[in-house]
């Protein structure tokens, strides 16, 4: 069952984690790996003390944190990565962001993705269909390990490639209507995608996996390798590729 103000916990609780990564960034104490060390670690605390506070009998499965075998019990599990993109925070990019999602019986419910260096969070509730746009196709990829997978269909495709950091400012730039398609096959887990995929749903995005199964979430393990968020005109097409000839 989903609280009516899950989504507006799930928002708030990003937007405060990023303000307080971007004023450690800003304070100048840290750099480099040291940053991004301390990032994870003080954005994980805030997120999981509030979560306890505010939804003490729902379960939590961070990237941070060791996975309590308990939290399969639980029809509502909170999945976070409290800085995905650690390496572009500590470098000093803006393409990172929070996420914060709640799973509801294995499914991305409600969420918000933060892009804090961006000034920008995209929550579940009242989120928008990206407007329709004309022209080449655009494919958002890792800066430096683009999937086999993305690659193909980009050739294919004829679309034009954007590299970018972190999975959440990927994901979003689809939402946001500044690409068409994120494709990634190069391995995942749960709070790599979750709040993302939430908030695309909410989108009237096509989210699955790259054999257009299902992305189910608070599971034994959380590994989920592979992921597609795109248009939903485009998605047929994509298949198509990955599928090769008949």
């Amino acid at each position: 069952m989903i609280a009516p103000d899950d989504a507006a916990l799930a928002r708030k609780v990003a937007e405060t984690a990023g303000d307080i990564l971007m004023t450690l960034r800003g304070s100048g104490l840290l750099a480099g790996k040291a940053l991004g060390a301390a990032g994870d670690a003080v954005a994980n605390a805030f997120i999981l003390a509030v979560l306890r506070e505010a939804r003490p009998t729902d379960a939590i499965l961070s990237e941070e944190e060791a996975a309590d075998p308990a939290r399969l019990a639980n029809a509502r599990a909170w999945i976070v990565d409290p800085l995905d993109g650690t390496r572009e925070y500590s470098e000093g990019r803006a393409d990172w962001a929070i996420h914060v999602a709640l799973s509801v019986d294995g499914r991305a419910t409600a969420g918000a993705v933060a892009l804090p260096a961006q000034a920008h969070t995209i929550c579940t509730a009242g989120c928008t269909p990206p407007g329709v746009q004309g022209g080449r196709i655009r494919m958002v990829v890792s800066r430096s390990r683009p999937a086999a997978e993305a690659l193909k269909v980009a050739a294919a495709l004829d679309a034009e490639l954007i590299p970018m950091g972190s999975a959440g400012a990927k994901a979003m730039a689809v939402v946001r209507g500044e690409a068409d398609i994120y494709l990634h096959s190069g391995g995942q887990y749960e709070w790599d995608s979750c709040a993302p995929v939430a908030v695309a749903q909410a989108a009237g995005l096509h989210v699955s996996r790259l054999d257009g199964s299902p992305l189910v979430y608070n599971c034994a393990n959380p590994y989920l390798p592979d992921l597609l968020i795109c248009r939903a005109d485009q998605a047929e097409r994509v298949f198509a590729v990955l599928r090769g000839p008949e």
